[in-house]
């Protein structure tokens, strides 16, 4: 669901909250959202005097939220950012704010206060009504939200002098947290450069993980993926055979997709042409055995 000031009111984004929550559910999530913003609006203004920031365009991020463990216990929390920066965080066991930043020390006593009790609000809300949401939400969308979908994975290198930007692209797999991550033979390449998680248009999510690396002998560089859809993380392992094809700068290298520790059933290899600025490429599929 989304709120904003332009439309002063929320309104439901996925469509199974469409078809399941009524107009009462919707007026108290705008009310709710409502106080929010005004609560908000006043301490950015607070905090603007504060830094003596008088001019130009800052803000305030808040993230909210409340998790269901699989043995049913909760877990909530606040955390509050300023300019991008850190500023506190809810410490949800004491139902108190603790401030990071030393500026946000009058903010936390302020919201402490026995007038305010903030923290003690916050607290409560996760603990209760978030939690009585999160299960009516999720029981709305369960069919969605627990649907399974195999990711899959391609492969890719690119010469950069003596060494090679190898490319892991994770992409169609649902639901959205997933490990991924870049292996030499037994050992983690510690050294990666990752995107987040990006949602796809029909509701699955990609990402993709880069290395840069000097490949020597005995080397074996493998894209390590695990998933929930996964009976077994899977491994899609990269390197170069000796007898390249070289046509107008396009190289082809094999690459092998299996199943972690010799698990499963070897998928072979699918190669497809690649661009001359790209030199390897490979895409696997997981496949039931």
């Amino acid at each position: 669901m989304l709120f904003s000031s332009d439309t002063g009111r929320v309104i439901p984004v996925a469509q199974w909250m469409k078809e399941n929550e009524g107009p009462k559910g919707w007026e108290h999530e705008t009310w709710f959202s409502k106080n929010i913003e005004t609560l908000f609006k006043l301490e950015v203004n607070l905090w603007k005097k504060r830094f003596n920031h008088t001019e130009g365009f800052h803000f305030l991020q808040v993230s909210l939220s409340c998790e269901i463990q699989d043995d049913g216990s909760t877990m909530g929390g606040v955390q509050i950012r300023y300019d991008g920066r850190e500023y506190l965080y809810l410490d949800i066991e004491r139902g108190s704010f603790i401030p990071t930043m030393a500026d946000a020390r009058i903010v936390t006593q302020r919201w402490s206060s026995p007038d305010v009790r903030l923290g003690e609000m916050a607290k409560i809300y996760l603990e209760t009504e978030c939690v009585t949401k999160l299960k009516r939400f999720a029981e709305h969308g369960r069919e969605v939200l627990e649907r399974r979908v195999r990711p899959q994975v391609k492969v890719s290198g690119q010469e950069k002098g003596d060494a090679m930007m190898l490319h892991c692209q994770v992409y169609g797999f649902h639901p959205r947290p997933v490990d991924v991550k870049w292996m030499n033979r037994e050992d983690e390449v510690h050294s990666y450069e990752t995107t987040n998680v990006l949602p796809n248009p029909d509701g699955t999510y990609q990402i993709r993980v880069s290395t840069e690396v000097t490949p020597k002998d005995g080397d074996s560089y493998s894209c390590y993926v695990d998933h929930s859809s996964l009976e077994e993380p899977l491994l899609v392992q990269w390197g170069e055979d000796e007898e390249e094809e070289e046509e107008e700068g396009v190289r082809t290298a094999t690459a092998n997709c299996f199943l972690d520790r010799g698990l499963g059933r070897t998928v072979p290899n699918l190669l497809s042409p690649v661009d001359p600025e790209s030199t390897t490429f490979t895409q696997c599929a997981v496949m039931d055995t």
